[in-house]
Parts: structure tokens; sequence; C-alpha cells
């Protein structure tokens, strides 16, 4: 905001000259007033549920700018940012000067741990931020880019008998440290790539490394919601999703800006190894249920895989957000070139504070009804969004998509964790692996039926699929 909102202001809402500091004005306006009230919410709501709000804030706002870059709507997300980030600095400050004595070993680890998540989702929706791009740049229809996207499944089967191993094996410090550089060294390559068969190859490893780093991260957040006795996994992934939410806001300034996406690319590497320095000597040293005699290797019972196939249904509607949405606002909604990305945007916007959300909704509603309720909410978007393919309804349904698959993973995970038959980090691969070929199968089958029928009919398949969360959920032990 200090430095970079006025250059916003002039390259992209293409402010007049004598406006371009509006943005700043607002954002340094609303920053000073929330301090001025910041102690009287604390002191009715609690310093948790008020870093949770200005956390929904800061990504509302960037949100409302990034999606609508026009005077008004991004001066106010400047505004909704200002606020979101006028108490965090002073509360967090004050945690920190009363810690002694008072930090448990899980708040210590929590507070630098989820720089993974951050890592991690900061580099995939780099790459699905510049899907239209690339496809664009190979030449490529619906079909050969959903065959290349393929790559990406095949790479995370890959993995499946690796990242169970080497998490139980090495450790998910190790994993995860590794991973954290690696993954987004992948990502630049995939700038590199000038060919279908390429890219492919690529994307391949890309796929692999994504279920190693997603496997370790977990199992650290596992650990870390035991040590804290309570669940907060759901924050965990709240952090990957406005991680994603910052990547897609970084990559529609990067198209805005007809930067080519290794440069792209390159600037996020930069930032996950800053980050990997950062935090990398305090990170959980033992994993949960690292003592238990259970084997490394062992088939899913049954409730690991009905886990899994929960995480499948929400999983098939979130890859296909992730690598489809920007297309269908280009091919259907037929959206102006500068909100192409829009649907992206608002389903990150959405999953990122629902995530935020989903810890306090577990404790008052119960985890099953969550995950009821989570399918029939993605439903609902992606039937908006192809009976209704304007600009504003289908963002609508993006949104409530971006509601509706926020808490299921975190949920599934977290239960995943606890299992009584596996070691966490083998639990957590089954369920990852079941859940990510949703992630992953989800984009080509899109390609597929796309080209044989529309993309409203594969977003319709889709949707179908989505509801399948709600009737595997009924079916899940939640004790």
């Amino acid at each position: 905001m200090y430095d970079w909102s006025g250059i916003y202001f002039q390259k992209v809402v293409e402010a007049p000259k004598n406006w371009q500091a509006l943005g700043y004005t607002a954002f340094m306006s609303a920053a000073a007033t929330g301090r001025f009230i910041g102690d009287w919410l604390v002191n009715k709501y609690g310093v948790k549920r008020m870093l949770q709000a200005f956390g929904c804030f800061i990504a509302a706002g960037l949100c409302i700018a990034t999606s609508l870059p026009y005077l008004v709507p991004a001066t106010i997300g400047f505004v909704l940012t200002g606020l979101g980030v006028s108490c965090i600095i002073p509360l967090t400050m004050k945690l920190a000067g009363q810690s002694s004595g008072t930090q448990t070993p899980g708040q210590a680890i929590a507070s630098v741990s989820t720089v993974a998540p951050a890592c991690a989702g900061l580099a995939f929706a780099s790459w699905a931020s510049r899907i239209p791009h690339i496809k664009a740049q190979l030449h490529l229809n619906e079909a050969q880019l959903g065959s290349i996207l393929f790559a990406l499944p095949v790479g995370l089967m890959t993995s499946l008998p690796l990242a169970g191993y080497f998490v139980s094996r090495l450790g998910s410090k190790r994993v995860m440290l590794t991973a954290a550089i690696v993954y987004p060294s992948v990502l630049v390559l995939i700038g590199l790539a000038n060919s279908a068969w390429v890219l492919a190859l690529v994307l391949f490893f890309f796929g692999l490394w994504s279920n190693l780093f997603n496997i370790a991260m977990n199992t650290q957040a596992v650990g870390v919601e035991a040590l804290y006795g309570r669940s907060v996994l759901a924050s965990f992934h709240g952090l990957w999703s406005l991680a994603g939410f910052t990547g897609a806001a970084i990559g529609t300034f990067m198209v805005s800006q007809q930067i080519v996406p290794f440069t792209h690319f390159c600037i996020i590497l930069a930032l996950a190894v800053a980050l990997v320095l950062l935090s990398y000597q305090r990170t959980l040293r033992k994993d949960t249920g690292s003592n238990k005699e259970q084997p490394m290797f062992a088939k899913p019972d049954k409730e690991i895989l009905k886990l899994g196939l929960v995480a499948f249904g929400s999983m098939v509607c979130e890859g296909t957000m992730f690598d489809w949405s920007g297309v269908y606002f280009q091919a259907v909604v037929k959206a102006p070139v500068a909100l192409t990305t829009l649907g992206y945007v608002a389903f990150m916007g959405t999953m990122a504070g629902g995530r935020f959300l989903a810890d306090y909704m577990v404790t008052r509603f119960g985890v099953k009804n969550i995950l009821q309720v989570s399918g029939i909410i993605i439903t609902t978007g992606l039937l908006i969004a192809v009976l209704f393919p304007f600009l504003m309804p289908a963002t609508l349904g993006f949104l409530l998509v971006g509601i509706g698959v926020s808490s299921v993973v975190p949920l599934v995970y977290s239960l995943a964790g606890r299992s009584k038959t596996m070691l966490p980090g083998v639990a957590l691969a089954a369920v990852s692996t079941i859940g990510f070929l949703g992630f992953l199968i989800g984009p080509p089958l899109i390609g597929f039926i796309a080209q044989l029928s529309s993309l409203r009919w594969s977003f319709t398949v889709i949707a179908v699929l989505g509801l399948a969360t709600t009737f595997m959920a009924a079916q899940v032990k939640s004790d």
C-alpha cells in the first residue's frame, strides 16, 4: 500500500492525475481510524476474533480492488484494506509482549510453520492465474489443454507411494522445507515451456512435488493442532487460500502489465525462498504419533476411504476453479480482458475468508453438518454460473463455490490425522491422494467434455460431482 498504491491507481485503475493518490489516502485514513476504535472492538469481541476479522477485511479489500479496477470500487477496496491492517501489528506486538509464561509450544510453532501453506498457495495460484496466457501462447484448444493438465494427476499418483514413506521416515520438517524450495522452482520451469510436450513433462513434476509438499505441511499442521488441543487446521488452510488469493492478485497485475510468465514465476520463487529462510528454524521437529507402532505402509480402512471420497467431491470443484475459471469467464461469460480473472479472484477471496471462520463454525454446528451444507453450497454456486452466464451472476456463483469448498479439506485432514489405525503422515497421504485426484482429474475432464459439447455442460457435470460431498459426509464418523 505504501509503495504501490499510487502506481496501481495510475497503471491499473487509470485514475486521472489529480486522483492517483486517492487509494493511498483512503488506505491511510481507514488505517488511522481503525486504530482509534481497535481497543474498543478487542474488548468487546476478543483478540483472536478481531485478528480473523481483520484478515477477512484485507482479503475482501484486495479482492474488490483487483477484480473491479475502477475508481470507486478500488477506493472502497483500499479502505477495507486499511481497516484490516489497522490493528494487526498493535495486537500481535501486544501478544508478543505478554507471551512469557503464557504462550504454548503450539502457538510458538504455529506462528511460523504457517509459512509453508503460504508458499504452496502462492505457487499454485500463480500457475493457475497464467493458464489462459499459456494456453494462447502454445495455441492449445480445450481438449489439448485438458490432456496436458492430466500430467498433474499422473505426477501426483507417482508420489503416492513416496509421500507417506518419506514423511514417516525422514520427518515432515525435512520434507516440507525441501519441497518449499523445489515446488516453486518447478513453477519457474513452467514459464520456460515452449511446447505442449515440455509443458506436460514439467507439470508432471509440479504435481509430484505438490503432493509431497501437501502431505508434509499438513502433517506439521496436525502436530500443531495436537499441541493446541483444539481445531486450528482450517486456519492453516485459510492461509493457503489467502496466499492463493494474493497469488491471483499478483497474477492479475502481471497480466495487466504484460509481464511474461517466466519473470512472474521467478518473482514467486524469490518470495518462497525468502519465506523459508525466515521460518525454517521454528518448524515442528517431531511429528504427532511418531512413537506409534503402526506400519508405514497400511491399507486404508473404510473411514479413511470415506474421508478421501468427501475430499474428492470437493476438490474436483476446487481444481475446476483453479484451472478453468479464467477460461470460463473468457469463453462463456465473455468478460472484458481486464476482468477474465474476476471469477477466480472471487472464488479465492471467499475460500480464504471461509477457512478463517471454519473452526468457529465447526465448534458451533459440528463437523458433519458443515460438510453436508458445504456440498449443497458448492453445487448451488456452480449451477448459478451455468444457468446465468453473465458477469455478475457468474461472479456470485463462484463466490458461493469458494464458501462451499473452504471448510471441506481442512476438516477431512483433521479427522484423518486422528486415525487410530495409521500414522498421521500415512493417513494424510491416503486421504490427500484420493482428494487430489479429484483436484487434478477434474480439469482434464472439463476439457474433454467441453470439446465434445460445451464448457457450460462441463461445469454442470462438476456441479453434480460436488453434491457427492453432501452424500458422503453423511457416512463419516466425526468423533
